[in-house]
């Protein structure tokens, strides 16, 4: 079976790549590799969950699955007075972004763990384009674990396929937030926003 992108510490042998990702009018430089998610550019799902929750971002926020940081360097170049930390399982993954952080002139955290493993604290906003390759039950996990880690008005974003299971993860977090709304939908890519708290949502363009 070939390496996962969410193994802790990838075997395949390095072929580093330089990508120039173009996002809102501002160009970016970074650094990938072999054996991390999405290794030969910025992913859809992952760009239209950035688009659609960047206005709205404020405060203390978590890039939960950071891969090699396009959603945390990003968010954190276009909205500087953010908070910005961000996690992988991938210890290739988080050298990564740390690096691709100094390429762009952003500040941020990057802990290297599983999951909330080394994450402390309370979050405004969690971004998660979930791992659905690692199975039902770790994503779930991720999601409920979100639900413990968010400041009373806090919110979870999350991308997900329709054919990745969009609608059970649209149940399964209702029983977990008092308000799921889907903010974005485009060629099958569900961006779900939810809160603990019934809170007005601004709705994107569906």
């Amino acid at each position: 079976m070939s390496e996962q992108y969410f193994t802790k510490d990838p075997q395949s042998p390095h072929d580093s790549r330089q990508l120039e990702v173009l996002f809102q009018g501002e160009r970016f430089r970074f650094e990938t590799d072999a054996g991390v998610f999405s290794r030969d550019g910025f992913d859809f799902g992952s760009q239209l969950l950035l688009a659609t929750c960047l206005p709205l971002l404020n405060g203390r926020v978590l890039d939960l699955g950071c891969g090699w940081g396009p959603v945390g360097v990003i968010a954190g170049k276009l909205k500087p007075g953010l908070d910005m930390v961000m996690t992988d399982i991938n210890v290739r993954a988080t050298d990564l972004a740390k690096t691709n952080l100094k390429r762009n002139g952003v500040a941020a955290t990057v802990l290297n763990g599983d999951g909330f493993d080394g994450v402390t604290g309370q979050f405004d906003w969690i971004l998660l384009n979930p791992p659905i390759r690692a199975g039902k039950q770790a994503v779930y996990a991720l999601y409920r674990e979100s639900a413990a880690r968010l400041t009373e008005n806090g919110a979870l974003a999350i991308v997900i396929r329709k054919q990745q299971g969009a609608q059970s993860s649209r149940e399964y977090l209702d029983t977990l937030f008092q308000e799921v709304v889907l903010m974005n939908r485009k060629k099958g890519y569900h961006i779900f926003m939810c809160r603990r708290s019934l809170h007005a949502v601004r709705p994107g363009v569906l």
